[in-house]
């Protein structure tokens, strides 16, 4: 071994540096607050399925099978257009808008600017400048399928002979099932679980929980004037509403307190 290699026995070592070794922190895992992937969305062009009523307004396709749509023609007729390829979105000729008639019906306009309705021959058209009873569909979901009932007690379906869109069948069986894609954002609310009680900074809960449990007939607010940092720790602790209680006790502003 040579002389050099006598001296340099380790790692250069500063004054004052401890010779235990450092303990390294552990780092807590982030929850992800990253939105799950909806992959039948990326395969239909970004079009998601609706599920309840209140998803379907704005841009929306109606899609039998699999990517194909519903195609207003010139001539105020409807037929199914032609398979679209996977990633590839409706045709402008395949996309409506959705208009919210109630709880329960929405309403169809095409790109021709004209209202769907049923005929008496049960031929859907798009020639109505206006929303009456028969440009009317109501929305079925049932397990999770859907159909599309018009004013004549019958469903939206495909006419076998010639592509064209009708409404004459008064069960709805596996011809008559479709999927409403619609290209509105989506609403998300990361709140939806959370009680309206909790909703808010520390602060705004402990008013939320008083107005909640007030007693007082004057409804007037009866708030601790104690730090909120309390609430704070005991939030961490798993230990919030016994705190919130015992703040509202204290003011003498809860039903429940003696």
């Amino acid at each position: 071994m040579s002389e050099y290699d006598r001296v340099r026995k380790g790692k250069l070592k500063l004054k004052g540096e401890s010779d235990k070794p450092k303990k390294r922190k552990r780092k807590e895992k982030k929850i992800s607050n990253t939105p799950k992937v909806d992959n039948d969305a990326l395969s239909h062009g970004n079009w998601w399925k609706t599920t309840k009523i209140e998803e379907i307004r704005g841009s929306v396709a109606i899609e039998f099978g699999s990517r194909t749509y519903v195609k207003a023609l010139d001539n105020g007729l409807f037929t199914l257009g032609a398979p679209h390829n996977e990633g590839d979105g409706p045709s402008p000729e395949e996309i409506l808008t959705a208009v919210v008639v109630n709880e329960k019906k929405v309403a169809f306009k095409s790109g021709y600017d004209k209202y769907l309705r049923v005929e008496k021959d049960g031929t859907v058209t798009g020639r109505s400048d206006a929303i009456g009873a028969m440009e009317q569909w109501e929305p079925v979901f049932q397990d999770g399928k859907l159909a599309l009932q018009g004013y004549n007690d019958c469903f939206l379906g495909v006419d076998p002979d010639d592509d064209g869109i009708v409404a004459r069948a008064k069960t709805a069986s596996q011809n008559e099932m479709i999927s409403i894609r619609s290209h509105t954002a989506r609403e998300v609310n990361p709140l939806k679980d959370v009680p309206t009680e909790e909703q808010g900074d520390i602060q705004q809960i402990e008013v939320n929980y008083v107005k909640k449990f007030q007693k007082f007939q004057d409804k007037r607010l009866r708030i601790s004037k104690e730090d909120t940092k309390e609430l704070e720790k005991a939030k961490q602790d798993g230990a919030f509403h016994e705190a919130l209680l015992d703040r509202r006790s204290k003011m003498k502003a809860d039903r429940y307190c003696k």
